[in-house]
C-alpha cells in the first residue's frame, strides 16, 4: 500500500513535488495536496504517514519528528509571508490572523510583542474572504500564493520572517517535514534524494510555473532568493528559539 504524504499546495512546495516526480517516488506514494493547516491536522489524526506541516503544531502532534534535510524557510525576506495594511504598523488597533496556517500567526503576535513593541493590538482569527476587511486601523496577515495578487493592493507590508531576521539573527522556518512513526526502511533516503533532485532544477521548475503568474513576480528569484530550502543548524536554532517564545508567552491559537 502506497505511503500517504501531505503537502502543502502552495508554489514553494513545487521543487519538492518535482523532484518527487523526477526520481519516481511519486509514484509509490499516495501525495495530498492542502493548505498548511489540513497537512498538520491529517498527520495528527494519523490519516497520513508524513507531512509537510506549519512548525508551531509539532509540539502538540505526539511523536512528531522532524525528517529530511528539508524544509521551507527563509534567511531574511520570504516574499509570501507578511502582514499587510492601508496605514503604518504602529498605527494599527487589529490584525486579521490568516486561517491557513498557525505558524504565521503565532510569528505575527510575538513580533508585535517583542520586536515591535505593539501590545496593544488586538488579533482575531479570521475567515475566508477577510483580505477585503484589511483597511483603515485593521491589518491582516496573509499567506501563501494569494499574496502574489494581494501585495500591490496594500500601503503598507511587513515580511514576518524579514522581521524575524532582524530581531534575532536567525533563519525562519515556516513548515518541515514530519512523521508520527515509523518509515519503512529507506524511505526516508528516497525523500532526501527526491528532494536534492527538486532543488538541482530549480531553473526548469521555475520555467515551468512562470507561465501561471503574473510576468511581475520572478518565480525563479522566489525559489533561490526568497526560500532556503535546506535545513540546516542555523535554522534549527531559529525554530528552537521560535519555540520557545511560542511557550514562554502562551500565545493565542489560530483555527
Amino acid at each position: 500500500m502506497p505511503i500517504k504524504v501531505s503537502c502543502v499546495s502552495y508554489l514553494n512546495t513545487k521543487p519538492f513535488i518535482h523532484g518527487l516526480e523526477k526520481t519516481g517516488l511519486l509514484h509509490d506514494i499516495d501525495l495530498i495536496l492542502e493548505m498548511p493547516s489540513q497537512t498538520a491536522k491529517h498527520l495528527q489524526n494519523k490519516d497520513v504517514r508524513v507531512g509537510l506541516v506549519p512548525v508551531a503544531t509539532i509540539p502538540a502532534i505526539p511523536n512528531a519528528r522532524i525528517i529530511t534535510n528539508f524544509c521551507i524557510g527563509a534567511v531574511g525576506a520570504v516574499k509570501t509571508v507578511s502582514l499587510y495594511a492601508q496605514q503604518p504598523l504602529e498605527t494599527l488597533t487589529h490584525i486579521l490572523l490568516d486561517y491557513q496556517s498557525r505558524t504565521s500567526v503565532q510569528l505575527v503576535q510575538m513580533l508585535c510583542r517583542q520586536f515591535w513593541h505593539l501590545p496593544y493590538i488586538r488579533f482575531t482569527p479570521a475567515q475566508p474572504g477577510y483580505e477585503q476587511m484589511i483597511t483603515g486601523s485593521t491589518g491582516g496577515v496573509i499567506i501563501g500564493d494569494r499574496t502574489i495578487d494581494w501585495a500591490p493592493k496594500f500601503a503598507f507590508e511587513y515580511d514576518l520572517s524579514q522581521a524575524w531576521h532582524q530581531f534575532t539573527g536567525l533563519p525562519f522556518v515556516f513548515a518541515a517535514w514530519v512523521t508520527t512513526g515509523n518509515l519503512p526502511a529507506g524511505f526516508e533516503s528516497r525523500l532526501n534524494e527526491s528532494f536534492k533532485a527538486g532543488m538541482e532544477a530549480i531553473d526548469e521548475v521555475a520555467e515551468k510555473y512562470q507561465p501561471m503568474y503574473s510576468p511581475n513576480f520572478d518565480v525563479k528569484a522566489y525559489f533561490s532568493k526568497y526560500i532556503s530550502y535546506q535545513l540546516d543548524e542555523e535554522k534549527l536554532k531559529g525554530l528552537d528559539l521560535f519555540w520557545r517564545y511560542v511557550k514562554e508567552n502562551t500565545l493565542a491559537e489560530a483555527i
